[in-house]
C-alpha cells in the first residue's frame, strides 16, 4: 500500500505542543509528512521537526507583499509535492495554501479551525476572509462543537464540510516529579505562598482575567499570603490587566510572559482559574484539559470544549460568567474542603483520559485523511 502523503502548513507559531503531540502520533501511522512554515524560521517548532527528520520548507511570512511571495512559493512546493492531502493550521495558513491547494485541484483540502467568535465580536471584517477560507477547504475541523454554530448558522458553512475532533494530549507530560515543581516554585518565587492562584491565558478581553482579580484581591483579605500567578501573559488588554494589577502588592503576585513547559508550572498552583466571558469565545480551551490532567482542582466559566466534559462539583466547580464574587466564593469552598478538592481531582482525571488522547486523535484525523469521513 502506498503511504499517504500530507503537507501541512502552520503560520506564525514559535512553539506549540499539542502539535507535537499530534505529529508524533501521525508519525507512527502509514503517513508521509511534510511541511510548511510561514514565518520565522528558527522556532522551537521547525526544532522539532529537523529532529524528527520530517521534511520542512520555511517561507518568511511578514507584511502584504510577502503573502504574495508566500503564496507563489507554497503553490511551487505544492505542485512538487504532489501530496493526496493538505491541511492548514492557522490564519495565514488557511488563506495561502488552501487557495494553492484549490487551484492545484488537490482533493482534500483541510483546515482546522483555531478561533471561534473573535472575528464576528472584534475584527468583523475579517468574518469576509473566513467565509472565503470556508470556501476553499473541503473538510473543516472543529475542536468542539460549540464551534459549529459559527460555522453554520454565522458564516453559512454546509455541516457536511464540518468533522469534530477533539485535541488530543500526552497526559503522561502532565505528571511532574517534585523535584522538578520545587524548581519551579524557587523559580517564581513562590514558596511560603498559600494559597497559589493560577491563571494560564493570554490577555485578551474575552479570557475575563478581568473578573479573577477582584475575586484575588477577597481571598487577599483572608489570606495574606496568598499568591496570584498570570502566565503566558501578554496581548490587547495587557494594559488592562496590568492597572488592575496595581491594587495586588508586588509580593503577592507573578505575572510570566512566557512558559514553555506549563507542567510543572500548573503543579505549582493550588487552584486553577480559567473564566471566559461566553460559552462560545472559546475554540476549544486547552486549559481546561491540561489543569485537570495536571490534578489541580479548578473553577471555571464554560466555553468550547467545556460545555462538552466540565460537570460543576464531579470534575470542577463551575461560575456564571463575569461574576467575580462566585469565583471568589468558590476558592474559598475549595480552600475549606479538601475532600471537594480531592474528588475533582479524581474524576477530573478521569474525565480527560477517557476523551483526550492522542491516540484518539490521530485515529480520527487518518481516518478523515484517508476517506473523508
Amino acid at each position: 500500500m502506498n503511504q499517504l502523503k500530507i503537507v501541512f502548513i502552520i503560520s506564525h507559531v514559535h512553539k506549540s505542543l499539542q502539535l507535537e503531540w499530534m505529529i508524533d502520533g501521525l508519525v507512527r501511522k502509514n503517513i508521509q509528512l511534510s511541511f510548511i512554515l510561514l514565518g520565522q524560521s528558527k522556532t522551537e517548532l521547525s526544532q522539532f521537526l529537523h529532529d524528527k527528520n520530517l521534511k520542512v520548507f520555511h517561507i518568511p511570512l511578514a507584511g502584504k507583499v510577502s503573502m504574495i511571495l508566500a503564496f507563489f512559493k507554497v503553490f511551487s512546493i505544492l505542485r512538487r509535492e504532489k501530496p493526496q492531502v493538505v491541511h492548514t493550521h492557522l490564519y495565514h495558513a488557511n488563506l495561502i495554501g488552501l487557495f494553492a491547494a484549490r487551484l492545484l485541484g488537490i482533493k482534500r483540502r483541510i483546515y482546522t479551525r483555531h478561533h471561534a467568535t473573535l472575528h464576528h465580536q472584534y475584527y468583523p471584517k475579517a468574518v469576509y476572509i473566513d467565509r472565503f477560507i470556508n470556501k476553499l477547504a473541503t473538510h473543516i475541523i472543529i475542536p468542539s462543537n460549540s464551534l459549529y454554530e459559527t460555522l453554520v448558522n454565522l458564516e453559512g458553512v454546509h455541516s457536511d464540510k464540518i468533522r469534530s475532533i477533539p485535541h488530543g494530549f500526552d497526559l503522561a507530560y502532565f505528571s511532574t516529579r517534585d523535584t522538578t515543581i520545587e524548581k519551579f516554585k524557587s523559580k517564581y518565587k513562590l514558596k511560603g505562598s498559600h494559597p497559589v492562584v493560577g491563571v494560564i491565558a493570554r490577555h485578551t478581553e474575552w479570557k475575563g482575567i478581568q473578573f479573577i482579580i477582584p475575586a484575588f484581591r477577597e481571598i487577599l483579605k483572608e489570606y495574606p499570603n496568598a499568591h496570584l500567578v498570570l502566565a503566558n501573559a501578554g496581548g490587547d488588554f495587557e494594559k488592562e490587566i496590568a492597572a488592575m494589577m496595581l491594587a495586588i502588592p508586588d509580593a503577592n503576585q507573578t505575572i510570566i510572559p512566557f512558559e514553555n513547559d506549563v507542567a510543572p508550572l500548573y503543579h505549582c498552583f493550588d487552584i486553577f482559574i480559567h473564566a471566559p466571558i461566553d460559552s462560545k469565545c472559546e475554540a476549544f480551551g486547552q486549559t481546561y484539559v491540561e489543569a485537570l490532567a495536571a490534578g489541580i482542582p479548578s473553577i471555571f466559566t464554560l466555553s468550547g470544549i467545556a460545555n462538552e466534559f466540565i460537570v460543576n462539583g464531579v470534575n470542577a466547580l463551575v461560575v456564571d460568567y463575569k461574576q467575580s464574587e462566585m469565583i471568589a466564593f468558590n476558592i474559598r469552598r475549595l480552600l475549606n474542603d479538601p475532600p471537594l478538592s480531592k474528588r475533582l481531582i479524581e474524576q477530573g482525571r478521569v474525565y480527560v483520559e477517557k476523551r483526550f488522547s492522542i491516540d484518539q486523535m490521530t485515529t480520527r484525523l487518518e481516518k478523515l485523511y484517508l476517506t473523508g469521513e
